[in-house]
């Protein structure tokens, strides 16, 4: 396992010498990758070496001085806080957000922000006012999105393990784009106290890594009740690492394992072709797996879209320009606003907010939004449905390989068609995954795994199921 031996090796040799290797890299690289916004080198360095003096008296934490990189919309004290956008430009967040100090708390050092859609309104990583991130493995295609920095900057090595934030794909879509693991965790397991989120109902921090280990080692940190976010729940008490390091071949013979025909419709051939090839490997060790139908899966993304319009407008309203961010002014408060707004926001950001005021307005709030939180249970029982039955959920991250740089940014209905395969895990609140199980002409193809929510112990022994069925590791 890829990031339990790192932890061995860096408790034997140097933590500090694992940082300046990350950051060398960073300044060699990063000028074209674009997958940080901010840095703090000056206070990771400082962490390092306390942390170095923890582990000669054996007293360091879970993460052991794993370099972390942190979605620029999740609050870390004394770093500028941006969300992609020249809103917040200046913003430098004045405290941690739950997530980053239970990091801090396990000895995690955090290398700095990660760049990202503006305000998380994106499916490629191309919306961020700070420029695109560019796919490490060919920087002429995208990365994915909104948590675009996030997963580049672990395939690129610039980091050990890193924290995005999901509303309806945006860890699973770059995680599959750029050949790394990302999760995303039930809603209510992880605090949201300290981002800044897109839909609240929908969203949540969840980790990236370069395996299952990795994974399950960041969610040990950052699951557990909040008394900060009241949606928060209490976790499993079994450990996500110990679930994964004891879990072996003999254990995939009990798994019974569904795919939908569904998730199948309009991917293409070649992706299509390495699933159906993984889930025979699966199947040839002994995973029992079955096809299954989710009829209702073709309403997913214009339900998805009415609730993220509706709570995402709501939440911008604090963005004026008057408590803190860009300000442009004018001469009373509606043209002040609206002028602020105007100069600060990218294209994206606006139709979502000009859509998401369309749809609650109280004429409108009946035909549109209330009836999408209607159909929304809908998609929640076509899940409930198949975990009374099946373990695991099976099928590809993305429908499509990542596209180049700027083919997508003028078609905003081709942008959200393709999240059709990952939004119905957020509108169910159950968790999620995605994995690199191949390659395409050098592109990675994800795999994707649902579980039953809080069944986080589950869906880590799918993925590493899915590891030993791929012969790796």
């Amino acid at each position: 396992m890829f990031t339990k031996d790192l932890i061995d090796n860096l408790l034997s040799t140097s933590i500090e010498e694992n940082l300046h290797k990350k950051v060398e890299e960073i300044k060699k690289r990063d000028k074209e990758i674009n997958s940080f916004i901010t840095l703090g080198i000056e206070e990771a360095e400082k962490t390092s070496k306390e942390i170095e003096n923890k582990i000669k008296d054996n007293k360091q934490g879970k993460l052991s001085g794993l370099v972390i990189s942190i979605k620029d919309n999740i609050a870390v004290s004394n770093l500028r806080m941006t969300c992609g956008s020249k809103v917040l430009e200046n913003y430098v967040a004045p405290y941690d957000a739950t997530v980053t100090n239970l990091i801090k708390k396990q000895d995690g050092i955090i290398i700095g922000k990660c760049n990202m859609d503006e305000f998380a309104c994106g499916s490629d990583g191309t919306s961020s006012y700070f420029g695109p991130t560019k796919n490490p493995r060919d920087t002429e295609y995208v990365p994915g999105g909104s948590s675009s920095g996030s997963a580049a900057s672990v395939a690129s090595d610039f980091c050990d393990l890193s924290l995005g934030s999901d509303t309806g794909g945006s860890i699973r879509c770059p995680a599959s784009f750029c050949g790394v693991y990302g999760f995303k965790p039930s809603y209510g397991l992880v605090s949201r106290y300290g981002l800044s989120d897109m839909a609240m109902s929908l969203e949540g921090p969840g980790p990236f890594a370069k395996d299952t280990y990795g994974i399950a080692l960041l969610l040990d940190v950052i699951a557990g009740k909040d008394s900060r976010d009241t949606v928060t729940v209490e976790r499993e008490k079994l450990s996500y690492t110990e679930a994964v390091e004891n879990f072996n071949d003999s254990d995939i013979k009990k798994m019974k394992i569904a795919f939908a025909k569904e998730f199948f419709e309009g991917v293409d051939e070649g992706i299509k072709k390495i699933i159906l090839d993984k889930i025979g490997n699966l199947e040839s060790l002994g995973a029992k797996i079955e096809e299954v139908s989710m009829p209702n899966l073709k309403y997913a993304i214009p339900i998805y879209y009415l609730v993220v319009f509706s709570e995402f407008s709501s939440a911008m309203s604090k963005f004026d320009g008057f408590k803190y961010g860009h300000y442009v002014g004018g001469q009373d408060i509606v043209e002040a606003v609206s002028s602020t707004r105007e100069a600060a926001m990218g294209t994206e950001v606006k139709r979502r907010v000009l859509l998401g005021t369309f749809v609650t307005m109280e004429e409108f709030r009946g035909k549109w939004y209330t009836k999408a939180l209607k159909a929304r249970s809908v998609i929640k029982e076509d899940f409930k449905r198949i975990f009374n039955s099946y373990d695991l959920l099976i099928g590809p991250t993305m429908p499509t390989l990542p596209w180049k740089i700027g083919e997508r940014i003028s078609d905003p209905l081709s942008m959200y068609s393709a999240d059709i395969l990952t939004v119905s895990a957020n509108l169910a609140g159950i968790c999620a995954s995605s994995q690199p199980i191949g390659n395409i002409k050098q592109l990675p193809v994800g795999l994707q795994l649902h579980a039953d929510s809080l069944c986080e112990s589950k869906l880590l022994k799918g993925m590493r199921a899915v590891e030993i069925a791929c012969g790796g590791m």
